[in-house]
């Protein structure tokens, strides 16, 4: 699993900092710096992808990466509630929500979860 998240997120953090324009049309109008903030996600999402392959600062990482999937929840929403304005159908863009609730979960049960004093990292 850890190889998995983090190859979804180093290469993920990489998109967002080479073609930022890709990003930028998903982004609502109420949020401030969008392209800034495109930016410093991809560079969460690089960090927290490398972070989850160092034992040390696995647990760290997939804190952060879980607090950046929870501020992604708005951009996914305005997206669905906006689904004209994408290429992919609203309920697509809706099922993305709890799509991310599962991925939230998985990392909190991959790497976060304490069993015995010890990270529990499932090794799948």
């Amino acid at each position: 699993m850890k190889y998995l998240f983090s190859v979804v997120f180093i290469l993920s953090g990489i998109g967002h900092l080479v073609m930022p324009s890709v990003y930028l049309p998903m982004m609502p109008d109420y949020i401030p710096a969008s392209v800034l903030l495109i930016y410093l996600s991809g560079v969460a999402e690089f960090v927290g992808g490398i972070g989850l392959l160092i034992p040390r600062l696995r647990r760290a990482a997939a804190c952060g990466l879980i607090a950046l999937l929870f501020a992604f929840l708005p951009v996914h929403l305005h997206m669905a509630q906006n689904a004209s304005d994408f290429d992919l159908a609203r309920e697509v863009l809706y099922a993305r929500l709890p799509l991310q609730v599962v991925f939230i979960w998985l990392i909190h049960r991959c790497f976060v979860r304490r069993s015995g004093g010890r990270a529990e990292t499932l090794e799948h």
